[in-house]
């Protein structure tokens, strides 16, 4: 592991935009997330970490009620954003989506044009008073995806069409369509080629300007690299969360180090 890059930055501290407290998920008897509390930050990456089925993803999930639509989840525990109880039954979880984007693991376009991608998030939740703002919006989404120059004279050619890597910036355009607060993403790049996951990454730390980003990634590599926050999942709890310059070179739980150093894992 000699070879991991960590980017040192100013690090500044930002409003917490996510907050959860005591959070447990149950898949029937299966306990996958155990009593987790983490403050994820505005204007940040963070990352989240760890061996395959420790709960990265079933706790990225919780922060859009994504796990809403798997009918043995059980979510416990308190969730806000901006200090609102996204649990709250008076809460609309499609419209907690809108403010709450995601992208997942594999490139996922719509079987419609590259611009009907984009325009549907605005179109369903009424961001667009006429088809002239629609097209703001959408070429605002592709250069926001950095992918408008490769895209902009096929708008109507299906997304489908694109190259992975294409594919994967056509749904953060997506994403970011409906002027979310909050960017989460699942492995964005596990399927992507190094050039194409460069791109992404070089993506994601321009989208934090904008965006309270939170990334589950398998790379450790990845996490040094795009994230100025890093949290360590194993087990289903929350081990370690800090710095991201930190947790890679001076962790505090052995656990931790462990991972890091390849001995777990």
């Amino acid at each position: 592991m000699n070879d991991m890059r960590i980017v040192e930055r100013d690090v500044e501290t930002n409003d917490v935009k996510i907050a959860a407290k005591d959070v447990q998920v149950h898949y029937g008897d299966t306990h996958a997330i155990k009593d987790v509390s983490v403050d994820i930050e505005d204007k940040t990456v963070t990352a989240f970490i760890g061996p395959s089925g420790c709960g990265k993803s079933t706790f990225l999930r919780c922060i859009n009620r994504m796990n809403d639509t798997i009918d043995v989840c059980r979510v416990t525990g308190d969730i806000r954003i901006d200090d609102q109880d996204i649990y709250d039954p008076k809460v609309d979880p499609v419209q907690l989506r809108a403010k709450v984007g995601m992208v997942f693991q594999k490139p996922n376009p719509f079987p419609k044009s590259i611009y009907d991608n984009v325009a549907y998030g605005p179109r369903i939740h009424g961001l667009a008073k006429n088809k002239s703002d629609l097209d703001d919006i959408v070429e605002r989404s592709l250069r926001r995806g950095a992918i408008w120059e490769e895209v902009k004279d096929r708008l109507h050619a299906p997304g489908t069409g694109l190259s992975g890597g294409q594919q994967q910036r056509l749904c953060i355009a997506r994403a970011v369509a409906t002027e979310p607060e909050v960017l989460l993403m699942d492995e964005p790049c596990s399927a992507l080629d190094p050039i194409a996951t460069a791109q992404v990454e070089e993506l994601i730390d321009e989208l934090r300007e904008n965006y309270s980003v939170v990334i589950v990634t398998h790379s450790m590599q990845q996490a040094a690299r795009v994230s100025q926050k890093t949290a360590f999942f194993h087990l289903g709890n929350l081990v370690e969360y800090g710095e991201t310059g930190q947790i890679f070179t001076n962790p505090t739980d052995p656990r931790t180090e462990s991972y890091i150093t390849g001995r777990i894992g």
